[in-house]
């Protein structure tokens, strides 16, 4: 039975190791194909061929070996032509694509899940966030597994394949914090520690720095870095000198000799150690070939070695961290070289690597070609890898039933805040046992209660994987909030950190496809913030992770906090966001209303046709951003008609319509109404049918106007966005003054739907400390600012009641 077993265990061995001569070859002409045989474009295509060699060994163990179907990969970026190699011969790329890699509709530079048709789980094209992306998603899938929704489907392991200049990354060591403080498991980080960065080799000791961090927090750490020639040397006369030397041998000098070979070896071997008997020997009775392979073999390019420590580590839920030292461009002429980041091989050198291979010219691209193992028994050996075995592996849920509408608090006649009014709608849904309200998931970078999320926390507890008591409450001290935390919460308490926000949405957002469970996540921070996250926000858009983004307080309206927590530019990035539906509501009814979408709008998946009477693509669904205030405004008494929600969700609707002899039009968005309500009503006296236009989203209403002009490009002449309907009966002398507390940019585009004069207000620099009416002033989006603005876009006699404007 043993030696079954041995010959089973050697068998499978020969197996993985002729896979990996395949990927490692298939990636290497993948890329020499874009770059050498492919119509050239403008610009050099790339591949980082070298960056993808280093862990062709480590990917090979990984994903026909050890992996399971429930498990989740976040490949580094790098890597990505290993990956599609290896796609391709489990059958889940296609041939075509190969060819077309970083081409137009072929596989992209980097694994993407929106991009490519593989099946890729995170996307990886911002260097160091996928690595903390799967640590959320661990976090996100006990979340899933203590709420019971995980039925019989068992829990996977979250694995992130990481470069170590990627370890540089500010957001991993933020990650590695919260991960520590929510019990983190089921997640594997390996380092393809091969010490060569971009630009440089990696500072020598930096393994100890690693091997110290990760023990502070908890992990497992695993270092893999003598293979098995190497440790059978070691076992020999003279070995342990031998190791010594390897041990104390610089980053920079072993890459050198990498990449000169068995005869620089052998040379600096003997000058350095001398004549030592046993030691001489044992480099003497080695070839230069074999020399090479010993020095090279490095425990990431050990197959037995990675085997046996991924297998070690599956024994229990602990976070591991492999250091697996391995060499950049490993089984490449490149191999080892400081230049070989963005290095490519030359054709010459492509040959002799082709003739290595046993790959003949013309069959370049076949599956099996040179291999020393029947193609058939390959075949079937990668069908059966646990992996690949039940196929791809994007998993879906239902859509969860939104109420038609969502109760908004009687407001009592008081003035109400947006950031109050959100507060009093989630709190109104905790009260409801229902699904959707069970299926929302609340979190926020230590700012749940200035963000009014308190008493939805107040009412659904946070959540912890074990039963934790309010210390307060026990204590019997009196509080505002009473705070558990437990199994059932459904509250993330998040550090200050706002990039583990935006990662951990992300996370919560993909739930459905990962877990296959539907989550509705709202995160809430501080809006200036955003420019914080921006990148982790990007990324979780380019995922097309479904979440909420509730962001206040915003813009100088936040006065006496000064320019460091007033947002100028947040409505811009919404705007130019991909992925994320931008909303900023003035009143508490329009922020139901968007709500309310939202929480749809984030369950949505189709395709076709844009609808055409928005021309928005709202069947594709995305995430959702909600600018929000904390001045009290006072509320409209109004019944909220479905053509009023329409108008609110599709970015905009007349308070006050234009006439026929209609001069000026105030456009506003947000917090700055009472202003411009103001300054319609004291421009009526001077000015003929003033008309007021509320803007609920720019966002939407510039994504309607581009549609609209595409489509009528591509033949249908009659297409017309919502905005264009909004101002298709103004005159063409008539005016628009826009007014918004952000940067004027936001609306100063109204004017090139129809030809019309503009005059953009908003805010440009960074704000006072002061009241509002102060900064209103200052910066010029006050009533009088208004009114001067509307006399400059209209004609007529001059306008009352003007002041000066500040100097």
């Amino acid at each position: 039975m043993g030696s079954q077993k041995m010959a089973s265990q050697k068998d499978r061995l020969a197996v993985l190791a002729e896979l990996e001569r395949r990927v490692l070859w298939l990636a290497s002409w993948t890329i020499h194909n874009a770059n050498h045989l492919r119509e050239a474009g403008e610009v050099k295509v790339g591949g980082h061929q070298a960056s993808s060699a280093s862990v062709s060994t480590i990917m090979t163990a990984l994903y026909f070996n050890t992996l399971r179907p429930q498990d989740r990969v976040a490949v580094k970026p790098h890597a990505g032509p290993i990956f599609h190699a290896i796609q391709y011969l489990a059958g889940n790329q296609t041939l075509e694509k190969l060819q077309n890699f970083r081409g137009f509709k072929g596989v992209q530079s980097y694994p993407s899940r929106t991009k490519d048709t593989d099946d890729v789980d995170f996307s990886t094209g911002s260097v160091g966030l996928g690595v903390a992306q799967t640590l959320f998603s661990s976090l996100v899938q006990d979340y899933v597994a203590a709420h019971g929704w995980m039925k019989d489907r068992p829990e996977g392991r979250m694995v992130a394949l990481v470069g170590d200049a990627e370890m540089d990354e500010g957001n991993i060591y933020e990650a590695l914090i919260e991960g520590w403080k929510h019990d983190l498991r089921n997640c594997w980080w390996i380092v393809d520690y091969n010490r060569q960065s971009l630009d440089a080799v990696i500072r020598e000791g930096l393994w100890q720095k690693f091997e110290q961090m990760f023990a502070n927090f908890g992990w497992n750490v695993v270092i893999l870095k003598h293979g098995t020639l190497q440790q059978q040397a070691f076992a020999e006369p003279g070995g342990e000198v031998l190791r010594d030397w390897i041990d104390r041998c610089p980053n920079q000098l072993y890459a050198a000799l990498t990449f000169q070979g068995g005869a620089a070896w052998r040379k600096k071997l003997h000058d350095e150690i001398g004549d030592q008997g046993p030691v001489s020997a044992l480099i003497d009775r080695r070839s230069d070939e074999e020399l090479s392979a010993l020095m090279n073999n490095l425990g990431g390019h050990d197959l037995p070695s990675l085997l046996k420590a991924f297998e070690d580590a599956a024994k229990d839920e602990r976070p591991t961290c492999f250091i697996c030292y391995t060499i950049k461009g490993f089984g490449l002429p490149l191999a080892g070289h400081k230049d070989n980041h963005a290095g490519l091989m030359t054709p010459k050198q492509l040959e002799t690597l082709q003739q290595s291979m046993d790959v003949r010219p013309g069959h370049e691209w076949d599956k099996w070609e040179g291999a020393r193992i029947p193609g058939k028994d390959l075949e079937a050996f990668v069908k059966s890898a646990p992996f690949f075995a039940s196929g791809t592996r994007r998993l879906s849920d239902r859509h969860i039933e939104v109420p038609q509408t969502l109760a908004v608090p009687p407001h009592g006649g008081k003035p109400v805040s947006t950031q109050m009014g959100f507060g009093q709608i989630l709190n109104e849904i905790a009260r409801e046992e229902t699904e959707f309200a069970d299926r929302i998931v609340s979190t926020s970078p230590d700012v749940t209660v200035s963000t009014n999320l308190g008493p939805w926390v107040n009412r659904r507890g946070l959540f912890a994987r074990e039963e934790l008591s309010d210390t307060f409450r026990a204590e019997r001290i009196p509080s505002t909030y009473n705070w558990t935390f437990g199994p059932k919460g459904q509250h993330l308490e998040l550090g200050i950190a706002e990039s583990n926000l935006m990662i951990m949405l992300s996370a919560l957002g993909l739930s459905h496809s990962l877990n296959g469970v539907r989550l509705l996540p709202i995160g809430t921070v501080y809006d200036p913030f955003i420019y914080r996250s921006a990148d982790q926000l990007n990324y979780a858009c380019y995922q097309d992770a479904r979440f909420m983004l509730v962001a206040t307080p915003s813009g100088v309206t936040l006065a006496p906090e000064g320019g460091a927590h007033q947002s100028i530019g947040t409505p811009l990035v919404g705007m130019a966001q991909d992925g994320l539906c931008a909303f900023e509501p003035a009143f508490n009814d329009e922020l139901a209303v968007m709500m309310r979408f939202g929480f749809d709008y984030m369950q949505r998946s189709g395709e076709g046709d844009p609808d055409e009477t928005t021309w928005l693509r709202d069947q594709t669904g995305g995430s959702i951003y909600l600018r929000l205030s904390t001045r009290p405004l006072e509320q409209p008494v109004r019944t909220m008609t479905p053509e009023l929600e329409h108008d609110i969700v599709n970015g905009a609707y007349w308070m006050r319509p234009p006439g026929p002899n209609t001069s000026v039009v105030i456009a506003y968005q947000g917090v700055v109404a009472p202003e411009a309500v103001a300054a319609a009503g004291l421009l009526a006296e001077d000015r003929r049918e003033v008309a007021l236009l509320a803007v609920t989203s720019a966002d939407r209403l510039n994504a309607g106007a581009q549609a609209a002009e595409r489509a009528r490009q591509r033949g249908n002449h009659s297409a017309k966005s919502h905005i264009e309907r909004l101002l298709e009966s103004l005159d063409r002398d008539c005016g628009i003054v826009t007014v918004v507390d952000s940067h004027p940019l936001t609306l100063s585009w109204l004017g090139s739907i129809n030809g019309h004069r503009v005059k953009a207000l908003g805010v440009e620099h960074f704000g006072q400390t002061g009241t509002i009416a102060d900064l209103y002033h200052h910066h010029g989006i006050d009533t009088n600012a208004i009114i001067h603005a509307a006399q400059a876009v209209s004609t007529g006699r001059h306008v009352r009641y003007l002041r000066a404007l500040p100097k």
